[in-house]
């Protein structure tokens, strides 16, 4: 196992999440009242903006992974061996528990608890299939983007930029619906501190799932035979 890769899955999906939550955070702060369309897209942005530098910056050390349904698919493809997937997977839980912990030195609570922390959550009247399929789909798009990106050799090297517009369009379409977490990371840490974890099992179960199918197509299907791993 390597621990250069645990520290850069840990401090870029840390980056993730306390990004993530700030921007939700200063949105209600600056702006009292329900969320607009243009607030909608400062989000989405700070989201893909934070994974655009992030992956980036620890793709040389641990593949930019920063999310356990990225690397479980990375998993199911024999891309990344089984003990190197639990630590990436830890070390991802960890970042984002750890983010969630020190937004609360760094905002005030008040703003923090009127946004539910920033945990993703399902809209006004939607049910939680309709949760699922979409969280299914935003991480379907956003792995299918991580190989075709990424991981694949022939990809061009940019591949943070494309995850990280993947990682905003995402959230443009499903923010209202699920809060478009794509990573149970993202999920975890905020709920587990918000004490929000009723719909737990969405947020892993649609995410990892989706990953799944968009890493076993991409590999079987897209990615050219001398590209794969033994």
């Amino acid at each position: 196992m390597n621990p250069k890769a645990l520290i850069a899955e840990f401090i870029g999906t840390f980056a993730l999440i306390f990004i993530g939550i700030s921007s939700i955070a200063t949105n209600h702060i600056t702006k009292i009242g329900t969320l607009s369309p243009v607030d909608l897209v400062a989000i989405a942005l700070a989201h893909g903006f934070t994974i655009a530098v992030m992956v980036s910056a620890t793709a040389a050390i641990s593949g930019g992974h920063l999310n356990p349904a990225v690397t479980f698919g990375v998993l199911l493809t024999r891309k990344i061996d089984g003990k190197n997937a639990v630590g990436y997977i830890i070390s991802q839980c960890l970042g984002g528990i750890f983010a969630a912990s020190m937004v609360k030195l760094a905002i005030p609570l008040q703003a923090l608890q009127a946004v539910g922390m920033g945990t993703p959550s399902l809209g006004k009247n939607i049910t939680p299939l309709m949760g699922l399929v979409m969280e299914f789909i935003m991480t379907f798009f956003l792995v299918f983007v991580v190989f075709g990106t990424a991981i694949d050799k022939r990809a061009p090297k940019m591949g943070g930029l494309f995850i990280g517009l993947t990682v905003a369009l995402d959230i443009l379409a499903g923010g209202a619906i699920t809060g478009a977490a794509m990573n149970p990371a993202r999920y975890l840490g905020p709920a587990l501190i918000a004490g929000r974890l009723q719909d737990f099992w969405l947020y892993w179960i649609g995410p990892l799932a989706g990953g799944a199918v968009a890493a076993l197509l991409y590999h079987y299907q897209l990615e050219e035979k001398s590209s794969h791993s033994t």
